[in-house]
């Protein structure tokens, strides 16, 4: 396991609260628990690699609830859920939903390591996307408004001359622009100007 992860467990039994905590810990792996989903969501967003072991069934809200709301707020985590008894249905809309597992109670401890770990691998992921999302918002952001035209249609493949016609302005002007563009993106290549647009635009 890496240092770096962190994992979240929300359960209504304090039984299981401690059960887990111990188990987690003695494989050395950092550990935040709730007695309750709203205490869990109203911790402040966690931006790090992590996993969310969540309890199917609560009173209030329940794991689904709980996935559903982290979803409509964009919080990018990983979730295994527990369940003191097979629910098919809940079970389908879990996985469907992004679920990692869906693992029963006696929760097994390898079963349970091997979900983390598959979940790491997962969080590390979208770690590394939103850093290339934040990189590419800052470069773009150097940008003034007319370079970001310049190089939104550079990067849709038009040509000098066919930019110059588009905006209004002389070939040498869309060579300068290109220039400035390319400096301040610190990008050699159309392909690589692309990329960084992608990079910014997966998060749609």
């Amino acid at each position: 396991m890496t240092p770096d992860l962190r994992v979240f467990v929300v359960d209504d039994d304090p039984i299981v609260l401690r059960a887990l905590e111990r188990m987690l810990r003695a494989n050395d792996i950092p550990v935040e628990t709730f007695a309750s989903p709203s205490a869990f969501l109203e911790r402040p967003l966690y931006d790090g690699i992590g996993c969310l072991l969540l309890d199917l069934r609560m009173p209030g809200l329940s794991g689904l609830d709980v996935q559903s709301e982290m979803s409509r707020k964009r919080i990018p985590m990983p979730i295994v859920f527990l369940s003191a008894q097979g629910d098919v249905p809940s079970t389908a809309r879990a996985m469907r939903e992004g679920a990692i597992d869906f693992l029963e109670k006696p929760i097994d401890e390898g079963q349970l390591l091997a979900a983390i770990d598959r979940a790491r691998l997962m969080s590390a992921a979208q770690r590394e996307q939103r850093d290339r999302e934040r990189d590419a918002e800052e470069r773009l952001g150097r940008l003034t408004k007319r370079e970001r035209e310049v190089c939104d249609l550079v990067a849709a493949g038009m040509l000098n001359k066919q930019i110059a016609y588009e905006l209004g302005m002389s070939e040498k002007t869309v060579k300068v622009h290109r220039g400035r563009l390319t400096r301040k993106l610190d990008v050699d290549s159309v392909p690589a100007l692309v990329r960084l647009l992608g990079s910014r635009l997966s998060r749609s």
